[in-house]
């Protein structure tokens, strides 16, 4: 785990109350595992820190989101038994976990207080949220009590996640006499997040007149990936720390606790571009999806254009070249280009990489088809055996050596229904499931700066799938500029086509782009799972029924 090089105050003559942000990547469902990571973070924040308070993110024994694993019957045991183990370990410092408690029948979200070998505090999250990729009133009782505790003689107010983007919560403890609010998180990663948190903390410590402890929680669970970008805000309002984002660590905050618990101010870092953040949120989902799920390696085919190659970029970056194997399976259709640029990719990040044709098992197929296909003419059914074949040959070489194969669609093509269905769908995990075509260009070139690993005139040239001569993308489809700002108005947006015309946008793109979203539901549902860096992604944000009736206008 990394720790923190940034200064803390050292004057003993100011009283101080020392706070370390626990950033850590827990394990969903790995109990006594979550909670040994705490004893490990509470031991290393005393000793390195002479911490008087560890705070740790929401749920942090489970780990978030645990899902349905919160209704089985041993939940409560195992909490108990993890409780106890902390109590025990009596350990050096005082801490905040977020654990499920439960309560005359019922289960709360809750935060507790461990010191000195015993559970001082608890507290009930109140507002359990439920839109987007939450469901916690699926699981959660909503508490009603504020907490306020004595640290160290400060009075300290404890809040979980939503809490503190709800009314009530911070403006009740503030009230109570709390100077200070430790807010235990699990806030998922999207490109606007960190902004828009910050917007709120500025405004509730100002307004309550509190300084604020934002903790994170950091790491990839499924779909989901938590950014960390744990941060504390002064009483006025300004930012005093902020924890880099994606990066496991333990942050400490000194507060000078004579007047308004004022924290200690750190040097402000770098802030980074959309791109660098949007990469970096891929490489640790990649990274925690394969290592958290036992996978020894990855497999993914190589086409030689945009998406696979940002796929493969990726992949290394995540997991190091010998745990990644591409594989290019060219057909009668696939240019020398193509051929060119994917040895080259592969070559550039040391990769293994193989050549398997898919024209014999074209022909074989096509052979077998003969009759039932006679007096037929050539449609996609053709162009879908080609993407087939190659889904069957990165399967079997997943169930051979036992590697998770990474799926290369991008959003706009997943959101109109431009892949095929047990061909480029197959497998286990879509790196760029949610990002849309046009950043899939911009993360090539933000990939490039670092060091040149993706043939230029792969992002310059028109995007093909290469399954029929001569074919590129937008012969069926807007320009991808189009298509992505269509895109964007309608999935994340829920604008109606009506509304997406009224913007500027011609009426047949619309309707038509409008018409495959819809269309293309049966397919999403079987599509596998990748990162969410949007607000609405195709996933547990956007939950939309297969079979409808639901008129595309209004």
């Amino acid at each position: 785990m990394a720790t923190s090089s940034n200064p803390v105050s050292t004057d003993s003559t100011v009283p101080n109350l020392r706070v370390v942000m626990a950033q850590v990547d827990f394990l969903v469902g790995d109990i006594p595992g979550n909670t040994q990571l705490v004893i490990e973070a509470a031991v290393k924040g005393a000793a390195e820190y002479r911490a008087d308070v560890v705070v740790f993110p929401e749920l942090c024994l489970t780990g978030y989101p645990p899902e349905d694993l919160l209704l089985r019957p041993s939940l409560d045991l195992r909490i108990q038994e993890a409780l106890d183990t902390l109590v025990e370990a009596n350990l050096p410092t005082a801490i905040v976990i977020g654990a499920p408690l439960r309560l005359q029948g019922l289960l709360y979200n809750a935060a507790l207080v461990i010191e000195q070998g015993k559970i001082t505090h608890r507290y009930h999250k109140r507002f359990p949220p439920n839109y987007q990729v939450f469901d916690e009133k699926r699981y959660f009782a909503a508490g009603s009590d504020t907490g306020v505790v004595q640290l160290c003689g400060v009075p300290v107010g404890i809040t979980v996640c939503e809490d503190i983007w709800s009314e009530g919560p911070v403006e009740d403890a503030a009230a109570a006499g709390a100077k200070l609010i430790l807010n235990l998180n699990a806030s998922p990663y999207d490109i606007d997040k960190q902004a828009r948190r910050k917007a709120l903390l500025e405004r509730k410590s100002r307004e309550n007149q509190v300084s604020i402890v934002y903790t994170n929680l950091v790491g990839g669970q499924d779909e989901l990936v938590f950014d960390g970008g744990s941060m504390v805000y002064d009483h006025s309002g300004e930012l005093a720390v902020e924890a880099p984002q994606f990066v496991e660590g333990l942050y400490p905050v000194d507060f000078l606790v004579e007047h308004h618990c004022q924290p200690v101010s750190q040097p402000a870092i770098a802030e980074p571009s959309l791109e660098e953040n949007v990469y970096r949120a891929l490489v640790l989902g990649v990274r925690d999806y394969v290592n958290k799920n036992g996978f020894k390696s990855v497999v993914l085919g190589l086409s030689g254009g945009i998406d696979s190659a940002v796929t493969l970029a990726v992949a290394v970056d995540a997991l190091g070249a010998d745990r990644v194997r591409a594989v290019m399976m060219p057909f009668r259709y696939t240019s020398g280009m193509s051929l060119e640029d994917a040895e080259a990719e592969a070559r550039a990040l040391g990769v293994q990489y193989d050549v398997f044709s898919i024209e014999p098992m074209y022909d074989a197929f096509m052979a077998a088809l003969a009759e039932p296909f006679e007096g037929t003419r050539p449609d996609t059914t053709e162009e879908n055996l080609q993407a087939r074949l190659r889904g069957v040959l990165l399967m079997s070489l997943s169930n051979k050596f036992g590697a998770l194969v990474l799926t290369t669609g991008n959003k706009s093509e997943m959101a109109v229904g431009y892949s095929t269905l047990y061909g480029d769908m197959a497998g286990g995990f879509d790196v760029l499931k949610d990002v849309p075509k046009t950043l899939v260009y911009r993360l090539a070139n933000y990939r490039n700066a670092q060091s040149p690993v993706i043939p230029e005139r792969v992002i310059t040239r028109p995007p093909s799938a290469e399954l029929a001569p001569d074919q590129k993308d937008e012969d069926s489809l807007p320009e991808y500029d189009v298509l992505d700002r269509i895109l964007n108005l309608y999935v994340e947006r829920d604008y109606s086509a009506e509304a997406i015309i009224a913007e500027g946008y011609g009426r047949a793109d619309v309707e038509r782009v409008v018409r495959l979203v819809d269309l293309n539901e049966y397919k999403r549902r079987q599509a596998p799972i990748g990162v969410r860096i949007t607000e609405r992604g195709f996933g547990k944000d956007r939950r939309y029924p297969i079979t409808n009736k639901w008129k595309i206008g209004k």
